[in-house]
């Protein structure tokens, strides 16, 4: 995988394999509840193994934060639940059984009806927070909220192209967010890629095609940084398309646009899929032959997974790597240097950031552990997904993720404090 550099951005250089579009939806045979990204999630179950649930129903509320729920993605019996000490969520697995659908009372639309609605009917962990990530606490209330109806991940399917049918759910949705904040709701999208016919009462922000213009945490960097008193939601556009159906039909839908592709494929595929679905089920008659990994999400921030992870909207198949061959002893204990080599400040750098931050100087600043001038230039807005280019063009290897989750922590900790 290599990267051209043109403008604003990157656009990484990954082979595109034929893709096969599906109009279907396909409902896997098993599925797992997860808890999205972020902060460990501490949980009371709210059924046992060998239960029967409808799709939508409450498996486990929040320990501290009752209201909250974590929903069924499909109807079935629960299989499995795996838990850690202190009632830490791992998964709950399902086993499919039936198509009963949880509905809602959806007639009270007051900000506080609306927050009780999204907490109770699982809406609530599709949104993100930051700084720090993570769904927002019960209570929180937001300075703005980005509504993302771009990606430009490579790989990643058109969040506009998702919304053609749906203007009427997103518009509605859209609103519904405007009465959680008593800031601005702001919308980010390529330019010309939203659906015609759309009205929106909330600003529109137009984004480029190239790599990471569409992420959250450089859009909320460019345009209203995140603070410590001043926290930021971010939302994927077909989420918020979702929260309006919900309104409309008392059933909150999770089908959603996913992309399978990768170079350990035969040929991609486009389909229809809910969060947690079997990651396996859906590669099995695409894969090629040999050894591969599965990940949930792209190919420069996915994870290994068995399940399609909460907020992912891609699925990436690459061929398993051999055993490294062994490497000279005097190689390896050079190599164990405990002094990181710098990052040298090149074009190619200061585009892994969309050129809206001084990467040299913050990645610098991660490296030393340096908070205070982290937060100055801009980290609080940031997540793992966001310097995952950087990552790659420096190949790091996931090394410049872990430095900024090991600060944010920190600073969430001091914080707290």
């Amino acid at each position: 995988m290599g990267f051209f550099r043109a403008g604003k951005g990157l656009v990484p250089a990954i082979a595109a394999l034929p893709e096969r579009r599906e109009d279907t939806c396909v409902t896997t045979e098993e599925a797992a509840v997860l808890p999205p990204a972020g902060p460990i999630l501490h949980v009371t179950p709210l059924v046992a193994e060998g239960d029967r649930v409808a799709q939508g129903e409450a498996v486990a509320h929040l320990r501290h934060a009752p209201g909250i729920r974590l929903t069924a993605p499909i109807a079935g019996t629960v299989a499995r639940i795996v838990m850690r000490p202190g009632r830490r969520l791992v998964e709950f697995v399902l086993f499919r059984d039936g198509d009963a659908v949880v509905r809602h009372e959806t007639s009270d639309q007051t900000p506080d009806g609306l927050r009780r609605l999204f907490q109770a009917s699982g809406a609530w962990p599709l949104l993100r927070r930051r700084p720090f990530g993570g769904m927002p606490d019960a209570e929180e209330v937001p300075a703005a909220i980005l509504v993302m109806a771009t990606d430009t991940r490579p790989g990643a399917p058109d969040p506009g192209a998702a919304l053609e049918g749906r203007e009427e759910d997103f518009a509605r949705g859209v609103g519904a967010l405007q009465k959680l904040t008593d800031g601005p709701v702001i919308v980010f999208a390529q330019a010309d890629a939203l659906p015609t016919g759309l009205s929106l009462s909330a600003q529109v922000v137009h984004r480029g095609r190239r790599h990471p213009q569409g992420l959250p945490g450089i859009c909320c960097h460019e345009v209203f940084p995140a603070g410590l008193g001043a926290p930021v939601w971010d939302i994927h556009s077909e989420d918020v398309a979702a929260m309006g159906a919900l309104l409309d039909t008392r059933v909150l839908p999770v089908m959603r646009q996913v992309r399978i592709g990768g170079t350990g494929l035969r040929e991609g595929r486009s389909l229809r899929t809910h969060p947690g679905a079997d990651l396996r089920q859906l590669t099995r008659r695409i894969v090629a032959p040999g050894p591969h990994t599965i990940l949930s999400g792209s190919a420069l921030d996915g994870q290994v997974g068995h399940w399609l992870a909460p907020r992912d909207r891609q699925v990436t198949v690459l061929p398993a790597q051999g055993p490294a061959r062994p490497r000279h002893w005097l190689a390896q204990a050079l190599g164990r240097s405990p002094r990181g080599l710098p990052a040298i400040p090149t074009a190619g750098l200061e585009q892994a950031f969309a050129a809206t931050l001084p990467a040299a100087p913050f990645l610098r600043a991660l490296g030393a552990g340096d908070d205070e001038t982290a937060m100055k230039l801009g980290v609080l807005s940031l997540l793992e997904e966001d310097v995952a280019l950087a990552d790659y063009v420096l190949s790091e290897n996931g090394e410049i993720a872990t430095q900024l989750r090991t600060m944010l922590d920190r600073i969430r900790s001091e914080f707290a404090a």
